[in-house]
């Protein structure tokens, strides 16, 4: 019997109606939530990621800002533009589209970014917090990937799960969002020997490693929850880390490439913006 499929369009809209309800009830105490995007440099592929994340604003209702600076822009130059939305107050999200040009320092950058209103929860603050167990903005990837998990209505419980990769922004915090659901995790990477005997083992497989296909039908335990990261593009066409059209007939449940976490990203992006003008709100009475 092939897979179920987990659509990302449909359940991103899912989210994205709960933060449409929750700017609403902002924006009746007369605050709109807002996120700024810094871009540097005219990356194609980051000029998407931002299209698509400030017409997701539109959709929630919330105030989008996109900051474009030039590819040669200093390190000085970025972190100022950062120290300037911490101080604005009608901005409740900050994110800083990576990658970066190689000459700037990401994690110099995102240092500067403050904890609550970092809403891609890449600073050290939110990563401690998720490895602590304790109260912190999730990474938006790994957090719609397991709401997309969530979906299937399976117990996680003392399940097997396996991540490809072990990235700080996919595979680590993936890991960690697992262990929270008491799933026993093992994280394979570009050193992990006969990964395959690894992969058969898991309940919920995760692929966030960027290699076209990686993923095939012999690596998969049958009924499988099959989560695909990968945004990988082949002959003009976009598609997963997962053989999709192979491993759709062995798993249980899987995602597509286009249509599957990357919508889910974006969803999670709104959601987490509005949990920090909600946060900041809050502070602020």
């Amino acid at each position: 019997m092939a897979a179920k499929i987990l659509d990302g369009k449909a359940l991103s809209a899912e989210v994205k109606r709960t933060v449409g309800l929750r700017v609403d009830a902002l924006k009746e105490r007369g605050i709109v939530p807002g996120l700024a995007v810094i871009l540097v440099g005219n990356d194609p592929a980051s000029e998407i990621y931002v299209r698509n994340k400030g017409k997701g604003c539109e959709e929630c209702g919330m105030y989008s800002r996109t900051i474009r600076l030039e590819e040669m822009t200093t390190q000085l130059q970025l972190e100022e533009e950062i120290e300037r939305l911490n101080a604005d107050p009608a901005i409740h999200g900050i994110l800083v589209q990576l990658p970066l040009p190689r000459h700037l320092d990401e994690a110099a950058a995102l240092k500067k970014i403050l904890p609550q209103k970092d809403v891609d929860g890449f600073h050290l603050m939110n990563a401690g917090a998720l490895m602590n167990g304790a109260e912190g903005v999730v990474p938006c990837t790994p957090k719609g990937a397991l709401y997309m998990i969530h979906s299937t209505g399976e117990t996680l419980s003392g399940r097997e799960a396996v991540v490809i990769g072990r990235s700080n922004i996919v595979g680590k915090p993936m890991a960690m969002l697992l262990m929270r659901e008491d799933c026993t995790v093992t994280v394979c990477h570009s050193k992990t020997k006969d990964l395959s005997e690894h992969t058969r083992k898991a309940d919920i497989l995760v692929s966030a490693v960027g290699k076209a296909g990686f993923v095939t039908a012999d690596m998969v335990k049958p009924g499988a929850i099959v989560i695909d990261v990968g945004i990988n593009r082949v002959d003009g066409k976009v598609c997963g880390d997962v053989a999709f059209n192979e491993v759709k007939d062995v798993a249980g449940w899987i995602t597509p490439v286009p249509g599957g976490v990357g919508r889910m990203t974006i969803a999670m992006l709104m959601s987490n913006t509005v949990d920090a003008a909600e946060r900041i709100v809050s502070g602020e009475r």
